[in-house]
């Protein structure tokens, strides 16, 4: 096994990470996330997009073991690293919590396209 195959591990288990604990713990993420959910629609949206949504996009690559698995999940932290860059101009939300988020979509990204 090679140290990107590796890599590409890691950020899919820390993707599913993310998911785990958007779905079981959906308050801990406010404050990263900047989300405020009301009420039970809100915690429900958390629990789905965040949860579910990354739940699925770090374990699908590593059932699959497929390298267009991997790749496509790293399509999607690109594309959402470049329309966070775009939204920071924008919005003027150029903040640490944002700055960390665009790194590891970057990173990962990259990682799981290679």
């Amino acid at each position: 096994m090679t140290a990107l195959q590796v890599l590409k591990i890691v950020a899919c288990v820390l993707t599913a990470i993310t998911g785990a604990v958007s779905l079981f713990a959906p308050q801990s993420v406010t404050g990263f996330t900047g989300l405020r959910p009301e009420g039970g629609r809100g915690i429900s949206e958390i629990r789905a997009v965040l949860g579910g949504l990354f739940l699925a996009l770090g374990v699908a690559p590593l059932v699959l073991n497929e390298p267009t698995a991997y790749r496509m999940v790293g399509i999607g932290y690109l594309t959402v690293g470049a329309v966070r860059v775009v939204s920071m101009l924008i919005d003027k939300s150029v903040i640490q919590s944002n700055l960390i988020s665009l790194a590891v979509e970057i990173v990962f990204g990259v990682v799981l396209v290679l």
